[in-house]
Formats: C-alpha cells, sequence, structure tokens
C-alpha cells in the first residue's frame, strides 16, 4: 500500500512539475526574445499548463489512415512510461524502489526509449516521422556510448551502483567529464542544440507530426520529464547529493532553456563527429585515467 502511494505522489508531482516547467520555459524564452511569456490565464499566467493540458486532452485524435494503428498508439505510452519509470531510481525518504543497482537501471531504461521513438515514426508511415525518428535513434544510441563510459567513471571512483551514496562535488574533481556529461544530456533528450528527431525546418516537427491530442501530450511529458531527471541526476552526481537538491535541478533546468534560446542547431555531421570522435575516446581515456588512479590507491592503502 505504501509503494502504491509513493507511486501516485511521485506521478503525479512529475506531472505538475513538467506543466509548469513548460511555463517555465515559456516565460525565459519570451524575456529572451524581448517579450512577455504567458502571463492572462490566471495571476502571472500561473494557470496556463492547466490551459494548454486540458486543450490537449480534449481536442480530437486523428489517426492517419495508412499507419499501423496498435504500434501509433502504443508507442507514445511506452515514451511517457519509460520517463516516469526513470524516477524510480531517485533516492528519497520514502523509497518507492530501493534500487542497490540504480545507475544500470538507468542505463537500461534509456537504451529501452529509443523504441518508443523509432516505433512512433514508423507506425505513422509518414516518410518525414520516419526521417526524424531515424536521425533520433541515431543520435541517442550514439550519445549512450559516452553516457555508460561516463557512468563507469563514477562507479570506479565510488565503487556502488546505488544512487544514494552518490553524495560527492563530482564536478570538483572531474569538471570535463562534468561538461560532456550534460552536453551529451542535451544529446539525449533531443534538445537545442541537438534536436535534430524534432528539427521543424527540415521535418515539420519530425518523428511526432501525425500525431495529436493525447498522445501527443504523452510524447510532450516524456520529453520534459525525462529533462527534469536528467537534470536532477547531474545534481545529484556532480553538485553534491541531496543539498539544495531543489535548487540545483531548478537552476540546470534554466541552463537548458538558456541554451535552446541562444544556441544555432549543429550540423548533422557534426553532431555525429563529436559523438564519435571527440567524446568516445575522451570518455574512454578519462575511464581508464580513474580506473588506474583507483587501483593505485587502493594497492597503496593494503601496502600500509
Amino acid at each position: 500500500m505504501d509503494f502504491i502511494l509513493v507511486s501516485v505522489v511521485l506521478f503525479v508531482s512529475v506531472l505538475l512539475g513538467v506543466g509548469f516547467f513548460t511555463l517555465f520555459e515559456r516565460k525565459i524564452l519570451g524575456y529572451l526574445n524581448n517579450r512577455k511569456g504567458p502571463n492572462k490565464v490566471g495571476l502571472f499566467g500561473l494557470m496556463q499548463p492547466f490551459a494548454d493540458g486540458a486543450k490537449l486532452f480534449l481536442k480530437e485524435n486523428v489517426v492517419p489512415l495508412m499507419s499501423v494503428r496498435l504500434t501509433f498508439f502504443i508507442s507514445p505510452m511506452v515514451i511517457l512510461f519509460i520517463s516516469l519509470f526513470l524516477w524510480s531510481v531517485m533516492p528519497n525518504f520514502w523509497y518507492s524502489v530501493d534500487h542497490g543497482l540504480g545507475l544500470l537501471f538507468f542505463l537500461c531504461l534509456t537504451g529501452l526509449s529509443v523504441y518508443g521513438l523509432i516505433f512512433s515514426g514508423w507506425s505513422s508511415n509518414s516518410k518525414y516521422s520516419i526521417l526524424g525518428a531515424y536521425r533520433g535513434v541515431a543520435q541517442a544510441i550514439s550519445y549512450e556510448v559516452s553516457l555508460s563510459l561516463i557512468l563507469l567513471c563514477f562507479v570506479e571512483m565510488s565503487m556502488s551502483y546505488d544512487l544514494e551514496f552518490y553524495n560527492y562535488f563530482f564536478i570538483v574533481i572531474m569538471p570535463f567529464i562534468g561538461v560532456v556529461w550534460f552536453v551529451t544530456s542535451l544529446a539525449e533528450t533531443n534538445r537545442s542544440p541537438f534536436d535534430f528527431a524534432e528539427s521543424e525546418s527540415e521535418l515539420v516537427s519530425g518523428f511526432n507530426i501525425e500525431y495529436s491530442s493525447f498522445l501527443f501530450a504523452f510524447i510532450f511529458i516524456g520529453e520534459y520529464s525525462s529533462i527534469m531527471f536528467m537534470s536532477y541526476l547531474f545534481s545529484l552526481i556532480f553538485l553534491g547529493g541531496n543539498i539544495l537538491i531543489g535548487v540545483k535541478t531548478l537552476f540546470l533546468m534554466f541552463l537548458f532553456i538558456l541554451i535552446r534560446g541562444t544556441l544555432p542547431r549543429f550540423r548533422y555531421d557534426h553532431l555525429m563527429y563529436l559523438a564519435w570522435k571527440v567524446y568516445l575516446p575522451f570518455t574512454l581515456n578519462f575511464l581508464v585515467y580513474y580506473v588506474c588512479v583507483y587501483s593505485y590507491i587502493t594497492s597503496y592503502l593494503m601496502f600500509w
């Protein structure tokens, strides 16, 4: 019973966080463009997320005639549920799920998330959605390699897969790894300047072009929930664990928005070059370095 209650509270909290994160993003982007964001619905526009949610879930759902219907309906739900399952590895006072192997569970879920993306593009039976899905999957798989190697660096230094024990300021001893992790998080969540899966100028919204109503809302919530979780994970690993974790997570979410409002999109070949020719050898070298450092320290302590 406690598990169900904690899961429901966490689920509702994430949904509310996504709603107000979209309002926060629209406000910041508005001021970056010298205009005001939403400010009409409710006091200071605070009811705008609820109005947007009601609009999305109450409007008509249009299904393409030639789509693969079952896969078309299931794929957005897969994207949403995987992004919500990510939050179960979060160490908290109630312990919804006690993950001794939380980082491995996180890697498994991020690997599974690409299936929802590619099947949503394929089942739409549109050339634009298929192209967007292919680009998004290639991008996600490429940057997952660097993400996995970075996580192995943390495991080697802390000798644990449980996020409860990650209460270190890794940004002090791993500043370059922190930068690579943040850029990789941008690529994994398909955010600017790596928003190739949804690049409107070439693919007219990309893999989700045929989705509307509540199915589009599922994809939208899944994407923003992943951004919030990656910001939380960066705060937990690099910025000292649970000390002011909410403030640090909010600051990183602000960085996600600031980068979207200021940087232009990469070229796709530059994106792949960065993943395979820069970040992969960089993280491999650092992994070997931290393995050697840990081996030296442990052998020195055992000798004495």
